[in-house]
């Protein structure tokens, strides 16, 4: 990977104002943003796996299009299927820690359930109670592990999909670089994580649809972070010529 594109900032996100200018960087088209979201994360949920890499690509297409002063269509959405690939890498290694996770719960709930439920006998208060209260107790504990392992996800793959879509790397170079990138600006993001999930709830109290009216929202705020700690580096302009020798 040329250095160039490895490069990075460190501590540079700040999360109200990445929000904000979020905001700022899609007023003027909302309703196109909205659109973009709604239908991307509509159709990248349908296989999540396969189809949500080339979506979530899509959308950051755009956003990055508008960030630049590029005028910007819906159809620019599917052009993340030109990453196909790329997206499909990310997708796939994103969904490694969750199923890390996931297979040993399941194992264990499934011996717990086994093991705990009485055979032969019609199970006592006491026992009832006693596997209630240890299901809920398994449950919890599995909660609290997704929600950091969920977490721990977000930030350092934040940046994957808009690497791919910017800079044009491989979903593993992106993946890598945004692991590196997300480890140095690990406060800010969890920061911007943590008011866009409280936005997001806010907007769940309003009827639930209000979260999807937020969702625009929470994806500009993303590029506005990753253009903060990834410079634009698209602009490149001519070396000028070399001084002529000297012939004295």
């Amino acid at each position: 990977m040329n250095a160039d594109l490895s490069e990075f900032r460190r501590g540079v996100v700040a999360p109200v104002e990445c929000i904000k200018e979020g905001w700022a960087l899609i007023k003027d088209q909302y309703w196109l943003f909205l659109g973009i979201s709604l239908v991307g994360i509509l159709i990248g949920g349908a296989v999540p796996i396969v189809l949500l890499g080339p979506m979530m690509i899509g959308i950051f297409l755009c956003l990055l299009q508008r960030q630049r002063g590029e005028p910007v269509e819906f159809g620019t959405l599917f052009k993340g299927f030109d990453h196909f690939v790329q997206g499909l890498v990310v997708a796939a290694v994103k969904m490694i820690p969750i199923f890390i996770v996931l297979v040993p719960y399941y194992i264990f709930l499934f011996t717990m359930m086994a093991t705990s439920m009485p055979r032969g006998r019609h199970p006592s208060p006491e026992d009832s109670q006693a596997f209630v209260w240890s299901f809920f107790g398994v449950e919890m504990v599995f909660f609290v592990v997704i929600m950091v392992v969920s977490m721990l996800i977000e930030i350092f793959f934040m940046f994957a999909f808009p690497l791919i879509a910017d800079r044009k790397l491989s979903g593993l170079d992106a993946v890598k670089l945004s692991f590196r990138a997300g480890k140095a600006n690990i406060g800010g993001i969890i920061g911007l994580i943590l008011l866009n999930g409280l936005l997001a709830f806010v907007g769940v109290l309003c009827c639930i649809i209000g979260v999807y009216f937020y969702l625009p929202i929470a994806f500009a705020s993303q590029v506005v972070a990753y253009r903060r700690v990834f410079p634009d580096i698209g602009q490149t302009f001519p070396s000028p010529p070399p001084p002529p020798g000297n012939w004295a």
